[in-house]
C-alpha cells in the first residue's frame, strides 16, 4: 500500500466530492412560494374542545390542503399559522401554531391539515357553545397561513376569517 502523495490525493479528492455534494442544494434557485403554492379546500370554525373546569371551551380551527405546481421542489415545507383576534377592526396577536414539516402526499397536494391553537374561549358557567358565539365579549379571529422552504423568508399564503360555527370533528 502506498502512502504519501498518492494517499493525500485520494483523501483530497474524496473531500472535494463530499464538499461539492453538500454545496449543491445551496446552489438551487429559490422557489417563489407565492406562485408555486395554493391553499385549497379551506374550511374552519370553532372546535368544541370539551369541558374545562366545568365550562365549555371553544378553540379556532382551520383545515386546508396545499397544492403546488408540479415543477416546484418544496419538500419539505414549514408552516406557521398565526391567529389574530379582531378587536375594533384591528388585528391583535393572539396565538400561533407551527408545523415543522409538511410533505406532499401525491407529489402535488398535501393531505388535509387541521390546525388548532391552544388559545380559545371558555364559556360562563352553564353557557352553551352556541351562546358563547353570541356573547358580547366573544371576538372574531383571523387565521393567517405562512409558509417557508429551506432558508427562505416566510411568505403569506392566505388569510381566513374563522366563521362563527361549531365544529365537532
Amino acid at each position: 500500500m502506498r502512502s504519501g502523495p498518492l494517499r493525500f490525493r485520494v483523501v483530497a479528492s474524496g473531500f472535494c466530492v463530499v464538499a461539492f455534494a453538500l454545496a449543491l442544494p445551496g446552489c438551487q434557485k429559490p422557489v417563489d412560494l407565492k406562485s408555486a403554492l395554493q391553499i385549497a379546500e379551506l374550511t374552519g370554525g370553532w372546535y368544541d374542545a370539551g369541558i374545562v373546569e366545568g365550562s365549555n371551551r371553544l378553540v379556532p380551527s382551520v383545515t386546508f390542503k396545499i397544492r403546488r405546481t408540479p415543477d416546484a421542489d418544496v419538500n419539505p415545507l414549514q408552516l406557521n399559522v398565526v391567529f389574530k383576534r379582531i378587536v375594533d377592526k384591528t388585528d391583535e396577536d393572539w396565538d400561533e401554531f407551527f408545523v415543522q414539516r409538511v410533505d406532499f402526499a401525491d407529489r402535488t397536494e398535501t393531505t388535509p391539515l387541521t390546525v388548532r391553537p391552544s388559545a380559545g374561549y371558555k364559556g360562563d358557567s352553564g353557557q352553551t357553545r352556541a351562546e358563547m358565539l353570541k356573547n358580547s365579549q366573544f371576538r372574531d379571529v383571523r387565521a393567517i397561513i405562512f409558509a417557508k422552504h429551506s432558508s427562505a423568508n416566510w411568505v403569506e399564503l392566505a388569510r381566513y376569517e374563522i366563521p362563527r360555527q361549531i365544529l365537532t370533528k
